[in-house]
C-alpha cells in the first residue's frame, strides 16, 4: 500500500450509511480536491439490512440466519432472503439517482442474493446424507451472510463516490468466491496491497472474512474490530467514527438545559461507556488502538468541519466528571446464611452467568449476600435461577429489574461525586438502593427503580455538569 505515512482510517455506522447522498457532500468531498485522498473507509451495511441477515438486534425478529436455522422446510429461510433483496435495493435506490448507477447496483445485489441462495440449498442438500450436520455449519453461514450486508454498502458507495469524480475503490475483504484462507491480518493487507492512498479513495467492508471467524468472538461488533486492525496495521494517523450525533455529556432528551460535546476524553471512559451499552467503540477493538498508539475521534458525520470528540490514552488535566448516563438492568440476588466464612459460592455463580451468556454490569458482596446487577432479558435470567435453586436449595434467590445510573471521568477524585450525586438523587425524590464507587475513581454507580433513570440522569448532570454556554448537541433531522 502507497501513502505518505499520514493517513487516517474512518468508520461509517449503519444509520448513516443510509443518509449517504448526504455524506458524498458533507464527508468525501472537500473543497481542496488533495484532501480527499489519503483515507480508507470501512463502511457498515445499510440501516436495517444485518437485522433482515441475522435477527433483529432488538426484538429478536428472525432474519435469513435464524429462519434456516430453525425453518424444516426451505420457504421461510428463501423468503427472508427475498425480503433482503428488497431491503438492498429499496436502500441504494434512495441514496443513488443515475439510472447506470442503479442498474449495476441491482446487478450486484441480484448476484450475491443468488449465490448465497445457492450456496444455502447445496449446504441443506449436502447435510440431508446424515454425515453432516448443519449445526456443524452454522457460524459459518452466520459469516457468510453478514458479509452479505457490508459489500453491498461498500460497492454502492463506490458508485456514487465515483458519479462525482472521486477516484473510489471497492474493498471487498468477504472472501466472497476466494477459496485462499486468510487470518485477518493477511485478509487486510491482500485488499490494501496495490491501493495508492495519494489518488484512491479506498471504500473497505466492514466484515472481513478470515480464519480466526470474526462472529464467534464479536459477533456484530465484527465492523469496528476490521477498521480497528487496519488503522493499526497502516499506522494510521488517527482512526475516526463517524455518527449521527457527538459524543456528549448525556443524551439531550433526557438533560433539561444544555448538555456538552466531551470534545476529548481517553479510553477509560470509552470502555466505562462499553459497560453501560453506550459504545462509542467496541471494547476489544479500542484495545487493539490503544496498543497500536492510535488516537480515536468520534464525529457528526453531517458536521465535518467540528472536530468532534477525542480519544487517546492521556489522562485527564484536573479532575472532572464528563459523562452521564445510564443502562436497565437485572438485579440478581443470592442470599444464603451458611455464605459466611465459606468459599466459592462466586464462582458458581459467576460459572452459570458465563454459561447462559449473561452480561455482568456491576455487582456488589456482603457477609451473606451476592448481587450481580446483569444486562440480559428476563427470560434468560429465569434459566441461571433453575440452575442455581438446583445448586444452592437453601438460599434465596430473587430477580428484580432496576437501573443504574452512572456518572463517569477520567479522573473523579476529589470531587466527592458520590456524596453530591446522592444529594442531588434525594432533592430529585429518587431512592437510591445501592452506590459504589472503585478506587481508580473513574465512574460513580447508582443503583435506582427502573421507572427513575431518566430523572436520575437529569438530575446528576445538573449537579455535576453544570450547563455551560456549548449549545446543545442534538442530531440533525434529515430534510423531508
Amino acid at each position: 500500500m502507497t501513502h505518505h505515512a499520514n493517513h487516517t482510517v474512518e468508520k461509517i455506522g449503519g444509520t448513516s450509511m443510509s443518509r449517504l447522498d448526504e455524506l458524498v457532500d458533507t464527508l468525501f468531498k472537500r473543497g481542496d480536491e488533495a484532501r480527499i485522498y489519503d483515507r480508507i473507509f470501512v463502511v457498515s451495511a445499510f440501516g436495517g439490512i444485518t437485522n433482515l441477515l441475522l435477527e433483529h438486534k432488538k426484538s429478536g425478529e428472525a432474519g435469513v440466519y435464524a429462519c434456516f436455522a430453525n425453518d424444516e422446510d426451505d420457504h421461510g429461510w428463501m423468503d427472508a432472503l427475498s425480503k433482503v433483496a428488497d431491503g438492498m435495493r429499496e436502500a441504494h435506490r434512495g441514496v443513488l439517482e443515475h439510472a447506470a448507477d442503479l442498474s449495476d447496483a441491482d446487478d450486484f445485489v441480484r448476484d450475491r442474493i443468488d449465490g448465497v441462495r445457492n450456496c444455502l440449498i447445496d449446504l441443506q442438500r449436502l447435510c440431508s446424507y446424515g454425515h453432516f450436520r448443519l449445526s456443524q455449519h452454522m457460524m459459518l453461514t452466520r459469516e457468510l451472510l453478514s458479509g452479505l450486508g457490508e459489500s453491498h454498502s461498500a460497492y454502492v458507495t463506490t458508485l456514487a463516490l465515483r458519479r462525482v469524480g472521486i477516484n473510489a475503490r471497492f474493498v471487498d475483504l468477504s472472501g466472497w468466491r476466494d477459496e485462499r484462507e486468510m487470518t485477518l491480518d493477511e485478509r487486510i493487507r491482500d485488499g490494501l496491497d496495490d491501493v495508492d492512498l495519494s489518488e484512491e479513495l479506498p471504500i473497505v467492508t466492514g466484515y472481513a472474512q478470515c480464519a480466526e471467524g470474526l462472529m464467534a468472538e464479536f459477533d456484530r461488533g465484527y465492523s469496528e474490530v476490521t477498521f480497528s486492525r487496519i488503522a493499526a496495521l497502516t499506522h494510521a494517523r488517527e482512526a475516526i467514527i463517524h455518527k449521527e450525533f457527538h459524543l456528549s455529556s448525556a443524551d439531550p432528551k433526557l438533560v433539561k438545559g444544555e448538555v456538552r460535546k466531551l470534545g476529548h476524553t481517553n479510553y477509560d471512559v470509552a470502555d466505562q461507556l462499553s459497560n453501560m451499552g453506550m459504545e462509542a467503540i467496541h471494547p476489544k477493538a479500542a484495545k487493539t488502538l490503544r496498543q497500536a498508539d492510535v488516537a480515536l475521534r468520534v464525529t457528526n458525520a453531517f458536521e465535518p468541519h467540528d472536530p468532534g470528540t477525542l480519544i487517546d490514552d492521556q489522562p485527564a488535566e484536573s479532575p472532572a466528571a464528563e459523562i452521564v448516563t445510564g443502562l436497565d438492568v437485572h438485579a440478581l440476588e443470592l442470599f444464603e446464611q451458611d455464605m459466611v466464612g465459606v468459599k466459592g459460592y462466586d464462582a458458581r455463580i459467576l460459572e452459570l452467568l458465563t454459561r447462559h451468556g449473561i452480561r455482568i454490569v456491576s455487582k456488589t458482596s456482603n457477609a451473606n449476600t451476592i448481587t450481580h446487577y446483569v444486562d440480559a432479558p428476563l427470560r434468560e435470567l429465569r434459566k441461571v435461577e433453575t440452575d442455581l435453586n438446583k445448586v444452592y436449595p437453601s438460599a434465596e434467590l430473587t430477580i428484580q429489574p432496576l437501573a443504574i445510573a452512572s456518572v463517569i471521568g477520567r479522573d473523579l477524585k476529589g470531587l466527592n461525586t458520590l456524596g453530591r450525586g446522592l444529594k442531588a438523587l434525594a432533592e430529585a425524590d429518587v431512592e437510591v438502593l445501592a452506590a459504589q464507587q472503585t478506587t481508580r475513581s473513574v465512574d460513580v454507580q447508582f443503583v435506582i427503580p427502573r421507572e427513575s433513570l431518566a430523572a436520575s440522569i437529569g438530575a446528576l448532570h445538573g449537579a455535576l455538569l453544570p450547563a455551560t454556554d456549548v449549545a446543545e448537541l442534538k442530531p440533525k433531522k434529515k430534510a423531508a
